[in-house]
């Protein structure tokens, strides 16, 4: 439920250390109230007695509210107090944990996801804005100091959960747990953000703020690019986790869903090392840090198909597309970000939306891949999609 963010990281020039550290773990935190309740859907379905399948609509719900927020709340930190909007997100979340809490049913307890996940997208509106105080030369610094607290708060949150509810005898003190820690970002966030984003717009009507997001699509090729690399990218790793647990419940492993999780745990030191990956494309540009992402991703998939009933290389591929898709989103965002001050959080937005399609249409795949042709089958179809990721980075020629 909870990150740290590494406080070895350097702070971005523009931002101070603390604020830099204070927006990493704030987004750690937020981001983890996503993923918290997946290992807790058994304890859950007994408790409220219901199905593990019925149980299943809290973890759907949880993604369904995260890509609702994303679409109609990250575009208003363009035109918002940013002060004003972190606020009400926070108190939104905690009062929606708070009432999953105590929620009597499953009815409740859905819907008190959805409208949680929905409002716990401080993330996305921190990432921008920490780009935009950074400034140009230095955005990618930022964005990957937040990139790794987001990795570990979706990562770590699965464990750290299972254990509250371990200790405690209760999923439920999971969730008080995670409505605390909300609790004591929405007193201490606002007060680092400026009370609006740095070079952003004018105030706009709603409507049209929503609706300047096709046009904005249509006018920036870096943003249809990243787009396309954070969908295709994104595709192939989601494909890989998807089908991951089927993989290690056959032979010679027999290790199944908690062999998975494990393998989450395990992959931590690539996201860790992921985080020069902004420095690089501050000063080499994002197509290199895309070249390199797609470099490992590609390597990875290889030694998989080869070689995917050994532990170590399993373990070592796992990595490999960690590191990978971690740096693909960090040149992603660094490229997107150098576009006008004015519209970075529905540029974000529309990136976010992309590659949010992008792993669930790779999820779906790569489950049908996988029990169609097996993990070979799996395995080509990602290398096929990486394919068409290069392709399509080698054909945009726009300048980084």
């Amino acid at each position: 439920m909870t990150a740290v963010a590494p406080t070895a990281a350097p702070a971005p020039p523009g931002l101070r250390r603390r604020t830099a550290l204070l927006f990493a773990t704030a987004g750690g935190l937020t981001v983890a109230n996503i993923y918290f309740p997946q290992p807790l859907l058994d304890a859950i379905a007994a408790g409220l007695g219901v199905s593990d399948t019925a149980a299943g609509l809290v973890a759907t719900a949880a993604q369904a509210g995260y890509a609702l927020g994303i679409a109609l709340v990250v575009p208003l930190a363009d035109t918002a107090r940013l002060r004003r909007l972190t606020a009400t997100l926070l108190v939104l979340t905690c009062a929606g944990l708070l009432v999953a809490a105590a929620a009597p049913g499953l009815v409740t307890l859905t819907v008190a996801t959805v409208a949680l996940s929905t409002t716990t997208v401080l993330p996305q509106v921190l990432m921008p804005t920490a780009a935009s105080l950074a400034g140009p030369a230095h955005g990618g610094r930022a964005v990957g100091l937040i990139g790794i607290g987001i990795t570990l708060g979706s990562t770590l949150s699965r464990t750290l959960s299972g254990t509250v509810a371990a200790l405690s005898g209760d999923w439920r003190t999971a969730y008080l747990v995670a409505a605390a820690l909300t609790g004591a970002l929405a007193l201490l966030v606002p007060r680092a953000l400026p009370e609006r984003a740095p070079g952003g717009a004018a105030r706009l009507p709603y409507r049209r703020l929503i609706g300047s997001l096709p046009g904005l699509v249509r006018a920036h090729p870096g943003l249809r690019l990243s787009a396309f690399l954070g969908a295709t990218v994104f595709g192939a790793f989601s494909a890989f986790w998807a089908t991951l647990a089927f993989h290690l419940a056959g032979p010679p492993f027999s290790l199944g869903t908690a062999g998975a999780g494990l393998f989450g745990l395990l992959s931590l030191p690539a996201a860790l090392l992921s985080y020069p990956a902004g420095r690089i494309a501050d000063r080499r540009g994002p197509r290199y840090v895309n070249l390199l992402a797609l470099g490992c991703c590609a390597v990875a998939f290889a030694g998989l198909g080869l070689y995917g009933d050994s532990l170590p290389v399993l373990v070592l591929g796992t990595n490999l597309l960690v590191y990978g898709g971690a740096c693909s989103q960090i040149a992603n965002q660094v490229r997107i970000f150098r576009l006008s001050g004015e519209i970075r959080a529905r540029l974000n937005t529309l990136f976010m939306l992309a590659s949010f399609c992008g792993g669930a249409l790779g999820s779906l795949g790569g489950a049908a891949l996988h029990a169609r042709y097996g993990w070979t089958g799996l395995v080509l179809g990602c290398l096929g999609v990486l394919a068409l990721a290069g392709a399509g980075l080698a054909r945009t020629r726009h300048p980084d």
